[in-house]
């Protein structure tokens, strides 16, 4: 596997390369060009700009997250196919600067939800929280207002205010789209893109829906194991992926991420390894890293990745808000560091358990 971290980029992100370069056994970080509308066709010039600063701090630009979908492609509007045209543009122009990654989402309006962006735990450290009861109370189209209050002042991914001034225009658009056409939206796009992926050996790696279930009376497919299997085989072609995002498919504990992990055995392009702590049902926080800190086996998912043979990137995800830390939320330094150093921890035991042993 190759460790690495989310990096924003230049003027949206707290985090710089060169403290990125310095964490133990990080090869590369996970980036995009931030203030890409979704949908818009990137311009090679900024990809290249983008992958010469990853480059010149010493680390590997590892894959791009992400390249958003724009809703059109989502609901299977009449325009879709202009935007998969810049879709697929965009991909060429990643696969011939050597970019071969690209983790996505097909999450209708929100890419993902969250009651409480900095919940205060027993130690003192904040964290992401989710509660259904409060969810249900808060209006949709005050959502962003509601995310904001705890923002530090940073743009949050998904929340971009621009796309987020439509809101109910959006919430029109999905309007009688379940999950059958949902999936069939996503399959129209895998095909079509499918050939460029080929050609440059582009993984798309889709992220699981967070939360896993519906949020909003919106549909929601990317919710369990069985669905990502499911859409592996709608579109059979080793580029069309899944991001593991543990913290995601964990926050319904229905879901089983071992077995979904030896399910998805050779389809698993990106790793996403997080720790959650669950209070309720339709309620969670997010914890640290460490298994006992949480209600996920950290230890039990790393080893079945090992298992499996996955080789792809990996990386911490949402970190507690730590040591005084201002930083956007879940992705400041300190406990993002931490979480590497743990997780490499696992895998270099595992290497040592395991590999002796074949």
């Amino acid at each position: 596997m190759k460790m690495t971290m989310r990096w924003f980029g230049e003027g949206y992100d707290t985090v710089t390369l060169q403290q990125i370069r310095q964490v133990p056994g990080v090869e590369g970080v996970i980036t995009t060009i931030y203030d890409a509308a979704p949908g818009e066709e990137w311009e090679e010039d900024a990809i290249l700009s983008m992958k010469q600063k990853v480059e010149d701090a010493g680390l590997s630009l590892c894959g791009i997250e992400s390249v958003n979908i724009h809703d059109a492609i989502k609901v299977g509007s009449r325009d879709r196919d202009f935007y998969i045209d810049n879709y697929i543009r965009t991909l060429e122009k990643l696969g011939k600067n050597d970019i071969h990654l690209v983790c996505y989402n097909f999450m209708p309006v929100f890419d993902w939800t969250r009651s409480d962006l900095a919940k205060v735990r027993p130690d003192g450290s904040t964290v992401f929280a989710y509660d259904q009861k409060i969810i249900d109370q808060i209006d949709p189209a005050n959502m962003s207002e509601a995310m904001g209050e705890k923002n530090n002042g940073f743009l949050l991914p998904g929340w971009e205010p621009e796309r987020m001034a439509h809101i109910q225009e959006l919430f029109r658009m999905y309007e009688g789209i379940d999950e059958d056409r949902l999936f069939a939206n996503l399959q129209f796009f895998l095909e079509a893109i499918m050939p460029v992926c080929d050609k440059y050996d582009i993984n798309m790696a889709i992220h699981p829906d967070d939360p896993a279930w519906s949020v909003f009376g919106l549909a929601r497919i990317m919710t369990s194991g069985e669905n990502l299997v499911r859409l592996t085989k709608l579109v059979d072609n080793p580029h069309n992926g899944v991001t593991l995002c543990t913290g995601s498919l964990g926050s319904d504990p229905k879901n089983d991420i071992v077995d979904a992990i030896h399910a998805l055995k050779g389809r698993i392009h990106f790793a996403h390894v997080r720790n959650i702590k669950y209070n309720g049902e339709g309620s969670f926080e997010e914890a640290a890293h460490l298994s006992s800190d949480g209600s996920l086996d950290m230890f039990e998912i790393m080893k079945a990745l090992y298992e499996t043979g996955f080789d792809g990137p990996i990386r911490p995800d949402h970190g507690r808000a730590i040591w005084g830390e201002i930083s956007m939320p879940g992705y400041g330094l300190y406990d993002r560091a931490l979480g590497i150093t743990y997780l490499n921890g696992i895998w270099e035991s595992l290497e040592k358990m395991i590999g002796r042993k074949k």
